[in-house]
């Protein structure tokens, strides 16, 4: 016959592998970290439950990214080494990162007038240092500089990332934007801006006067800082 501490141990192990269930008992707030990715994972392996393989996956956080924030650098290859986690797993986890990237920034970026170049930079700085590929992005606002819309408009290379005035106007016009930011990052770390930047910055604000909407910023993030054309004095007037 088993012994109670068995018992106690086994009904302890049975509870710990049902976080659904303690979620509709207690609500998320209930669970741990681990509990929460294995909602997620859902499913076990031969060898883990899920939440085995979700410890795993939080286990693999290093350097910044330690804990959930592993999330955001993990790649799905790396993930896929996990046993248990083939490829609509590795994809859900990083959706997961994603979605709580963007809530994060649209609840922050909705609250502030995008007229101080610092305080943009500031949010886009968090949210650009994991990219290793120069992303393009286009904030598009109204006439107080609130935001209306957010548009990815370009992924580059390493070093390159080609933006055209056409995009740019098309998304602006197809909000109702009267004003339009720019932004993009150099994975490198130092944000001074090419002579490709100040061309095509002040070749798109030349093509605003003519649309009546004004670019504002050209503004470039680096590590930890940030490059904005307008404080430089090199935006076309």
């Amino acid at each position: 016959m088993r012994s109670f501490n068995t018992l106690l141990a086994e009904n302890t192990a049975y509870k710990e592998s049902l976080p659904y269930e303690r979620f509709l008992a207690n609500g998320a707030e209930s669970l741990t970290d681990a509990e929460l990715l294995a909602i997620i994972i859902r499913t076990g392996s031969s060898e883990s439950s899920p939440i085995d393989i979700a410890r795993q996956v939080i286990e693999m956080g290093r350097g910044k990214d330690k804990g959930l924030n592993c999330l955001f650098s993990l790649s799905l290859d790396e993930l896929k080494k996990i046993h248990g986690i083939g490829q609509v797993k590795a994809v859900k986890l990083k959706c997961i990162a994603e979605l709580a990237k963007r809530m994060s920034f649209q609840k922050s970026i909705e609250e502030i007038e995008c007229n101080d170049p610092a305080v943009v930079a500031q949010y886009y700085m968090e949210r650009l240092r994991h990219e290793d590929q120069e992303r393009a992005i286009l904030l598009c606002l109204n006439n107080k500089l609130r935001l209306i819309e957010e548009c990815l408009l370009s992924i580059g290379t390493v070093n390159s990332a080609n933006v055209s005035p056409r995009d740019v106007f098309m998304h602006a016009l197809k909000c109702g934007a009267s004003n339009v930011i720019l932004l993009h990052n150099h994975p490198a770390g130092d944000p001074t801006p090419s002579r490709s930047d100040v061309a095509i910055t002040n070749k798109i604000c030349e093509s605003g006067v003519m649309l009546d909407i004004r670019l504002r910023d050209h503004i470039i993030i680096g590590d930890k800082t940030y490059c904005s054309l307008r404080e430089k004095g090199l935006l076309w007037r």
